[in-house]
């Protein structure tokens, strides 16, 4: 009889028991941050929770869709994809619905959804598919190809939303992604030298941006305008303490910090529940990106791996921005916190990213039972040294 030494059977249980345990905070934490908002601008407490719930069920059903389709047959659907992808963010400049001076969404039905959001995954899966290719003829990476042109092309449209933080992950996922696989010598030079290049581009195509970046490092000396959100965000974690003011008793989501639903859901979580809660959600994410590693190193072909190690570095890449901005260690941005912010389009591509990972551990190795590799050991299967691309 065989002892089972682990609490899981594999990789799959444990990401799907953290993504649960994630979406079950941010639900809550939802209805905390945003019943005071609800009720004063739409005579609803439960306005936002209500839409958060409907988000909720169309990302369980896009989660299990994802599950179930085989990863690699993105690839054959990723160019009418990305055409879709294309006219999306072209009509958010024509029709898009305006909030704050910002042109981002697209209303269907009353609700409405960012596109650029949907571009985040589809940019790391255009990154996978032709990062896979280069891997596995042992070829260094480039970025100067079709592919990463589009990517280009799609954080550009949204840059002019006007969404920096979001054209950023766009662009900064699938060329990290690159870095990993091993870019050329003179295109780490080139890119070192157009990263500031390109953010001067980007604060000189919106001025207000320059004020942000300087009240990042005093946000006390403008506390009335651009130091604002900072300020009120460092009061509402620090006001919490270690065990919080108890759920739905935090005072900040009166009036006093805005954005307290979406970018700064976490400030006002903090609050609630303190820095153990804090530290709680620290490690569900620290937890989480683990497992996409793991998932990574064991996929089954080069595009499994690089399309796992794209989702790691997108859900990364979201929280540490967010929760660095939240924290007064970074300029305010809109990137939301995964499963924790309210957003419907970032809810559906964070569950759609892990339907995506799972079904890649349902096709890896570390799903085949140790009996069958000792029944068959020879083979060209056994003779293929499996790739690390994450250490």
């Amino acid at each position: 009889m065989r002892i089972r030494k682990t609490l899981w059977n594999n990789d799959a249980e444990p990401i799907m028991v953290i993504m649960a345990i994630l979406v079950v905070l941010g639900t809550i934490n939802v209805f905390s941050s945003s019943y005071v908002l609800a009720t004063i601008d739409y005579e609803n407490p439960y306005y936002f929770l209500t839409r958060h719930l409907i988000w909720l069920v169309v990302g369980v059903a896009a989660f299990v869709g994802c599950r179930h389709i085989n990863y690699r047959r993105w690839r054959i659907v990723m160019p009418w994809l990305l055409l879709g992808m294309f006219a999306a963010l072209a009509l958010v400049l024509v029709i898009g619905t305006s909030i704050n001076g910002a042109r981002r969404w697209l209303s269907i039905g009353g609700f409405g959804f960012q596109p650029a959001e949907f571009a985040k995954l589809l940019s790391l899966m255009l990154a996978a598919a032709v990062l896979s290719v280069r891997v596995k003829h042992g070829r260094p990476a480039t970025i100067f190809n079709a592919q990463f042109f589009c990517i280009f092309i799609m954080a550009v449209l949204t840059e002019l939303e006007p969404d920096m933080g979001t054209a950023c992950i766009i662009i900064g996922v699938p060329v990290a992604m690159a870095a990993v696989a091993g870019l050329k010598s003179w295109q780490w030079k080139m890119l070192l030298a157009g990263i500031p290049v390109l953010l001067v581009g980007m604060i000189l195509f919106q001025p207000y941006r320059l004020q942000r970046i300087r009240t990042m490092f005093d946000p006390w000396s403008d506390a009335q305008k651009f130091g604002y959100q900072t300020v009120q965000s460092l009061s509402t974690i620090g006001s919490g303490g270690f065990w919080g003011m108890g759920l739905g008793d935090g005072v900040s989501k009166y009036s006093y910090l805005p954005e307290a639903h979406t970018d700064f859901a976490f400030a006002i979580f903090c609050q609630e529940h303190g820095y153990i809660g804090a530290l709680m959600v620290f490690l569900l994410i620290g937890l989480l990106i683990l497992f996409c590693v793991r998932v990574a190193n064991r996929a089954e072909d080069e595009f499994g791996q690089m399309l796992a190690l794209g989702i790691m570095l997108l859900i990364m890449g979201q929280a540490l921005v967010n929760m660095a901005m939240v924290g007064g260690l970074f300029a305010v941005v809109g990137v939301p916190l995964p499963f924790i912010s309210y957003g419907g389009s970032s809810l559906i591509v964070s569950m759609m990213a892990m339907g995506m990972l799972i079904n890649i551990c349902d096709h890896g190795r570390a799903q085949r039972m140790p009996e069958d590799a000792a029944e068959k050991p020879h083979g060209p299967s056994a003779q293929r040294p499996a790739l690390r691309l994450v250490k």
